[in-house]
């Protein structure tokens, strides 16, 4: 079975994306994570289809590079508004459907796609770190010099441990730079340290936000680039209006034959 696919990115978290309108792919775990594996297939963190839905410009069906089906990949949701731009659904706002419920985008002037994440009513303040879903669950931990910081042995340690190894977390490891608020992140399925989490900078972006009600915007740095998330907080640990913003990139397409 030949597959033609594209490869997109935002801020080097990468995705394999199929065009699955006509609904006649049907991929197992083990192709995925085939398609995932940079070394005998495409090599991504993840795959997203691009679907059909009632009432929806579209809809997203994301899958983590182990194969297993996803939650909701913010980077990976922005690219898949610029893939569908670039097949033919050319909006001045897209609405579609994803795992967790319904999210609004729009392409900027300057290239950025702004996608509107799902509300957030709880957050879990612990010592030293913080939990809440913000499509995806997340772990968020301040650290100190944060560049330097050994993510993978942390973030795995966390990902396995008594409360968490049976359903993951991901997890991430922040710090304040001066202007910015610089997000690493050890994420679930891909099981290793990534180049940027959408729904990672979000939960670190309000969580670091906890105390202080009314509308925010964050600059965000990660290893793959900037990004930034907008929002408001109404207070115990309710945020609303939430934009992940940042860009989402074409790489390359092509096609791939599958057994």
């Amino acid at each position: 079975m030949e597959i033609q696919f594209s490869k997109y990115q935002g801020t080097g978290n990468d995705f394999v994306i199929i065009d699955n309108r006509e609904g006649t792919i049907a991929l197992s775990n083990q192709q995925i994570a085939f398609l995932c594996d940079r070394k005998f297939g495409v090599g991504s963190d993840g795959l997203i289809m691009l679907g059909t839905a009632n009432d929806y410009d579209f809809s997203m069906a994301y899958y983590n590079a182990d194969g297993t089906e996803g939650t909701m990949c913010g980077n990976g949701g922005r690219c898949l508004v610029q893939f569908a731009h670039d097949h033919g659904i050319v909006k001045e706002k897209y609405f579609f459907i994803a795992i967790d419920g319904p999210h609004e985008a729009s392409i900027e002037n300057n290239g950025w796609i702004h996608l509107k994440m799902s509300d957030v009513n709880a957050v879990e303040i612990g010592d030293n770190y913080f939990i809440t879903n913000t499509g995806s669950p997340h772990y968020v931990q301040m650290v100190n010099a944060v560049e330097h910081f050994d993510v993978v042995t942390a973030g795995k340690a966390i990902r396995y441990n008594d409360r968490f190894k049976a359903e993951g977390i991901n997890v991430n490891f922040i710090e304040f730079q001066k202007d910015h608020l610089f997000v690493r992140t050890y994420e679930r399925g891909v099981e290793n340290e990534t180049y940027s989490c959408g729904t990672g900078v979000t939960a670190s972006a309000i969580t670091t936000h906890l105390n202080k009600t009314g509308e925010h915007h964050v600059s965000i740095k990660t290893l793959g680039g900037e990004l930034a998330v907008s929002f408001n907080n109404h207070g115990g640990g309710h945020f609303k209006n939430i934009w992940l913003q940042g860009p989402g990139t074409f790489v390359f397409k092509g096609a791939i034959n599958l057994k």
